[in-house]
Formats: C-alpha cells, structure tokens, sequence
C-alpha cells in the first residue's frame, strides 16, 4: 500500500500545491532570463535546531530526535519547480552544471523565488565542479590492467578525483597516504604500491595544470522535474553509514559502520532514534582488527556494523559486525540486541535471508559462506575453494596475520601482494534467487558461485569481467552483478549459463567504480551505486535504457540500494572518511519518483 507520506511528497512533485502556505514556487533563469530545465534546488532550515550531541558527539541512544532534512527538486521545462513550504525561513542552493551555484534566503511563507544563474566561463572551475569520475577518467596510471586495478584497489572508501584526493602531493605523501590504505583492507599489488605515488603525484598535477583535459561526467536528463529528494542527517564526520533496510514496520535502519550504532528513521515523521550494539566484555576497541583504524581519529566500535536482513518471519533485523566472529540481532519492537557467537568465521559481510528464514552471509576474509539456521541456532559455514596452497595457508592464517597487524607489524611489509590478491578471495555480495538457491559472488577472483542449501553443493562460474563485487536476484531469478573495476553491470541467467554486460551511462567510459545495485522485481528496473559520478542509475531490463538521477552532495559515495513497493529508492552518503562529503554530514537518502 502506498506510504501516505508517499502521496504527499508525490503531489509536490507534480506541482499541484498552489498557495504560498503549503509551497514555495521557484523559477531559475540564465542571465538573460531564459528559463533553465533540470537545475537542482535544494531547500535547508535557515536556523536548523541544535541536533543532541550528548553522547560523545551523537544523540542519546533510545531517545527520538526530530531532525530538519533537506528536499532537492528540480526544474522543469519552464524553468520552475516546487518544493513544500515549511513555514520557518529557508535558504536554496541552485546548481546545474556549466553555472555557478546561486544561494539564495527565503522568509516563511515567501511564496515565488527567482533565480538567475551564472554561467561559468573559467575553465578550472568547470573542471572542479565535474563529478570524480571525470578526473579519474583522465589519469593515466600506465596500462588498462593497472588501471583497474588501481580503481578496484584505491575506490571502495571514497571516490578518486574528488576534491580530497587530486589535491598536491608529493611522492612521499602519497606512500604514507598508500600504506594507510593497505592497512584499512586494500589489496593493491605491491608493483602498483612502489610506482603509484610518483604517478599520482605527477598525474593530479598535470590534471588540475591543465583543466580542459577533464571531461565528461554525468548528464542531467529532462524528466528529472519528476524526482524529489529528502536526505535525513544521521551521524556526523566521523561516521561511515553503510547499509540499510527498508523494515516492514516502515522504519529505515541504518548500519554505522565505525561507530556501532543502529540508527531508525521514520521518514513519515523525521524522528531519528539510535541504538548502540552492545560491546561485550573483553572486545577491543576496533574488535579483532584493531589495527585498522589505529589512527582513525575518532571511533566507537568493536563490531563494525555493516550489513542488514530482516527476517521474514518475525521481523527481526540481523547486522553482519565485520570486526567480530558473531551475528548481531535486533528486535524492533523491544529494541533488545541479542549477539550471536559464531565461534569460527573471519569478517562477516554481506547477508540475507531465505523464505524459511535462514539468514545467510558471506564470511570474506576466510573464505566462506555462512548459513544461521534460526530454529536450530546452529551455523553453518561453507568453505569455498582456493586457488592453491599458498593461498589455502593464508586463508586459514587470516586470524593470526590481523594479530600481528594490530600489533603494528603491518603485513604489506613481509607479505608482498600480488595481482592476483593471493590469499583473499574475498567472498563478498550474497543473495537468495526465488528457487532458494544461494548465490555470491568473490571480489578478487573473478567468480560467482552457487550453494545449493539441499545439498550443500558448491559450484564457481568465471566472470567474463573483473570485479564481481555484489550481486541480486530479478524476479525470475536471473542474476544482476556490479563490475566494480570496469564500470558495467553483468546479466547471468542460470538456466543458459550465458552472461550479458552493459555499460554504464558515464563519460568518459569505463570511470565508474559500481559499488551495488538492487533490482525493483515489481517494475523490470535495476538501480546501480554511481559512486564517482554522485548519482544512481537505472536500467530498464525490458528496453534495455538507463535513466541518471544526480544526488544533492558533491562527493557522495554510495554503498547500497532499497527498493520500496511503490519505487522510492533509499540510499545513504557512505564515504570513509565521512568529511569528504558536501558539507561533511552523511545523510540517508530518499529518491521518490513521479
């Protein structure tokens, strides 16, 4: 059933609000007064309440906090868009690509707002505004193989050519900046750590000496007068939102990855309520990976909570803590947390559930595949196949290596990678096709694979691409699958064994990282992660077409998708570290469609 608050964002979107009390209409044109199509406004509180910051830095667990969000609309052919008047003063931001943005202050009630634009004429400027994935486009690191390597290694945290990265520095800089990254879980090949930082040095260089080489970034299309957005700020700087949940109590969570919190949001009401998984006694602060944020400025975990399931037969919400060897459950209604000892297991990552309410996640860092069977209590892990010997003894070392890095002996320093990544298959994206069959897919391998739950039978596929990182099921079981290194997406039916590839609609190509996707069964169309390029693609599977929604935050990083019944699409500003976002908040986002 439609959401109400569905209908009352809809009718804002149409534009049939038509008084000064229930909508402010603003109209943007060029300097000469042409009206602009597909200019984004954004609407914020001009004097936002004070958010509680009460518990170091956030708000107090278990206590609701109504919070002002912010609404993106866009203009229409007539150059005019709607947004609901919230009777206090408000400022809009105007932004469309080849203008400077425009800020501009409204009192309540103020009814019409105009707007004329700026066209931008200094060619470093322009280049700034474009998305990353238009300066990661135009490095060259050497070889197409170094290159996606590079974008596989160097851009599941945070975009490449943002702001932050294609910043000066030195050679020296850039190994010290590597290194930490090798430490927070990147695998670059040892070869590509000894030459990347004189090539990045070099390259940014070149890049922002010459402005006029950065092109391409993403389009901003005609219809999108038919999408508003609202984007609810949970967390702060120091936060990293990962993945979230659609609960059929309506409610969206959302996983704080380094600060073990579980926020709730009532998008019907802005209420934020955040929950605190529990610690247990004798966990170390950063879990059983301490190491890897041993200079991260501020964090508050041991689980690092990442990854949500709801169980279809309770409602219960599982959380994958990735620094520990358990499963976290979470009652909605009680708000109770019940933690779950695996007793084996190294990284618990992506999950999901099955109709007979198994939840089933990937283990990534030992190689397995894990089944909790609720009504026996019992898991299950799956051990996939490795490559050879050396990487069977590393994989089952995997918990000794990450005791001698949280004792500051890092591994890159006696344990070279190679291009391969050797030694991590990293088993990452999982989901459950109608037929109950389990699928995954393995990051550096270039695999997906099959578990048939009856038989426990284990089956790999090749991918005829690099980077399967996750993966979802359509309605008729058909296999969606992210190239995270070679910006596409992969169509694998199981019945015929053939895979089909897209490309993704970016320029230049081949410079999106996508990190996710999900399917909308009901409505044919696949949602893709643009994490460079700040936006969300969508493919319709029967016309084969994409359609671009461009998000509010230069900088935004997505990490996950849901699908509501009636199409609204949730998402969350997912960069670490979290500052490089547009105004340095992390926001869920809701997309709603006409």
């Amino acid at each position: 059933m439609r959401h109400p608050l569905h209908h009352l964002l809809a009718l804002a979107a149409c534009g049939t609000f038509a008084t000064a009390a229930t909508a402010a209409v603003i109209t943007v044109t060029d300097q000469a007064g042409k009206p602009l199509s597909t200019a984004m406004i954004t609407q914020t509180v001009a004097h936002p309440a004070p958010r509680d910051t009460s518990d170091h830095g956030y708000q107090t667990p278990g206590k609701p906090e109504v919070v002002d969000t912010d609404i993106t609309a866009f203009t229409g052919n007539t150059g005019t868009a709607d947004i609901p008047d919230r009777t206090v003063d408000t400022q809009y931001r105007v932004r469309k690509p080849g203008f400077r943005d425009a800020l501009v202050s409204a009192s309540a009630g103020q009814a019409a707002i105009r707007v004329a634009l700026e066209a931008e004429t200094d060619r470093f400027r322009l280049a700034e505004a474009k998305p990353a994935n238009a300066w990661l486009g135009a490095l060259n690191i050497g070889n197409e193989t170094a290159k996606k390597h590079f974008q596989m290694q160097c851009a599941f945290c945070h975009q490449q050519g943002n702001a932050f990265t294609r910043a000066e520095r030195s050679p020296e800089e850039w190994h010290k900046t590597i290194e930490r990254m090798i430490r927070y879980g990147s695998r670059l090949p040892t070869d590509l750590q000894k030459s990347l930082p004189d090539i990045l040095s070099a390259e940014y260089r070149r890049l922002r000496e010459h402005p006029e080489l950065i092109k391409g970034g993403v389009s901003w299309e005609e219809n999108l007068q038919k999408v508003l957005i609202t984007e609810w700020p949970i967390g702060n700087a120091m936060s990293q939102e990962h993945d979230m949940l659609i609960a059929a109590n309506r409610l969206v969570y959302v996983a704080d990855n380094i600060q073990d919190r579980l926020y709730e949001v009532n998008p019907a009401t802005n209420a934020v309520t955040v929950y605190k998984i529990p610690h247990k006694p004798g966990d170390e602060p950063g879990g059983l990976i301490a190491g890897r944020l041993k200079t991260f400025p501020s964090h508050d975990d041991t689980s690092n909570a990442h990854s949500l399931a709801e169980s279809p037969r309770d409602g219960h919400i599982f959380i994958t803590p990735s620094a520990q060897r358990r499963l976290v459950e979470f009652d909605p209604a009680t708000k109770a947390f019940t933690l779950h000892e695996i007793g084996a297991g190294f990284y618990p990552h992506t999950i999901r559930t099955d109709a007979k309410d198994n939840v089933w996640f990937t283990l990534a860092l030992s190689n397995q595949v894990a089944k909790f069977d609720r009504a026996a209590g019992k898991f299950t892990l799956y051990d996939l196949p490795v490559r050879s010997l050396k990487e069977r003894i590393t994989v089952a070392s995997i918990s000794f290596m990450f005791k001698l890095m949280n004792w500051g002996l890092p591994l890159s320093n006696w344990m070279p990678i190679d291009w391969a990544a050797t030694g991590t298959p990293l088993p990452y994206g999982i989901d459950v096709t109608p037929d109950g069959s389990v699928w995954f897919a393995r990051l550096h391998t270039q695999e997906i694979g099959k578990i048939d739950p009856a038989s426990g039978k284990i089956t790999m596929i090749p991918t005829p691409f690099i980077g399967p990182r996750r993966l979802r099921s359509d309605a008729q079981g058909n296999l969606w699958i992210v190239a995270f290194a070679e910006s596409k997406i992969a169509r694998y039916v199981p019945a015929t064994g053939k895979f089909t590839l897209f490309d993704l609609p970016v320029e230049p190509r081949g410079s999106e990282t996508p990190y996710s996707l999900n399917v909308d069964k009901q409505r044919g169309i696949v949602w893709v992660n643009g994490n460079q390029s700040e936006a969300l693609f969508g493919f319709d599977i029967k016309s084969a077409t994409w359609r671009t929604i461009p998000l509010p935050r230069r900088t935004t990083f997505t990490r996950d998708i849901e699908v509501d019944s009636d199409g609204t699409l949730y998402t969350s500003n997912s960069n670490f570290p979290s500052w490089h976002i547009e105004g340095g908040q992390p926001t869920l986002i809701r997309i709603l469609q006409r």
